[in-house]
């Protein structure tokens, strides 16, 4: 199970987020590939054309007579080995749609987030307080997480006009509901921040206190370490002094 770091929203952190059952940690690189390749073809336009020589203007008669100049005979001053003339082969407009099977968009979703996942790099935020667009109350909240500067995914549990907004303006920012973010835009990121809303998955309730515990308990472990230690080396002078 893997653990983020959950904060309030007043960006303090408050301790470990468990994350759901989906956060299993693997990451299949090719799903990823094949995932931001259909993204990126999906956003082309494929409006690109070129003229053949049927297509391009004048050449309607024929430049000299078929025999004795000497030269090769020519149909037309468009042929595509004269300057100006149409182009072999060249593009045409087409649609480069490319289609993922629902499997593996869902396969490369999961891969996208397990990888912020395990970079610790997903932070979880019990709520975003937005009363309004405010473009300053954003760069605050990413200053007091200490990562402004970076390229942020913030991911809503609902859509939030006030919170797209609020983040509109910043080239580092963006802003997308939690069930309709792509694969592309979280490898895109830097850090995601989650609303808990969202994802799931529960607080690790006395995260803080099992760590002090166990630093209390490595501790009294090395002070009877230390203490055995002592007494076996002054048994041992005390047998020598005896001899």
């Amino acid at each position: 199970m893997l653990e983020a770091q959950l904060y309030t929203a007043a960006a303090k952190q408050k301790g470990s987020y468990a994350l759901p059952d989906e956060f299993d940690g693997a990451v299949n690189k090719s799903v990823l590939y094949h995932a931001v390749r259909a993204f990126r073809n999906n956003q082309r336009h494929g409006t690109h054309s070129t003229k053949t020589r049927a297509e391009v203007s004048g050449g309607g008669r024929k430049p000299y007579r078929q025999k004795g100049t000497g030269r090769a005979r020519q149909g037309t001053i468009r042929a595509p080995h004269y300057p100006g003339g149409g182009i072999v082969f060249g593009p045409k407009p087409r649609s480069y749609q490319t289609d993922l099977n629902r499997k593996v968009k869902r396969l490369a979703r999961q891969s996208a987030l397990n990888a912020r996942a395990n970079e610790k790099r997903l932070y979880v935020i019990e709520a975003l307080e937005f009363d309004g667009p405010k473009t300053r109350r954003m760069v605050e909240l990413l200053e007091s997480l200490g990562i402004d500067g970076l390229k942020v995914l913030i991911l809503t549990a609902d859509a939030r006009p006030e919170v797209y907004l609020s983040g509109r303006n910043l080239p580092a920012v963006q802003v997308a509901r939690y069930a309709d973010v792509s694969v592309y835009d979280v490898l895109w990121s830097d850090v995601l921040l989650v609303e808990q809303a969202a994802i799931g998955g529960h607080a690790v309730k006395g995260a803080a206190k099992a760590t002090a515990g166990r630093a209390a308990r490595a501790k009294r472990a090395s002070e009877r370490g230390a203490k055995k230690k002592t007494t076996k080396s002054a048994k041992k002078a005390t047998k020598k002094k005896k001899g």
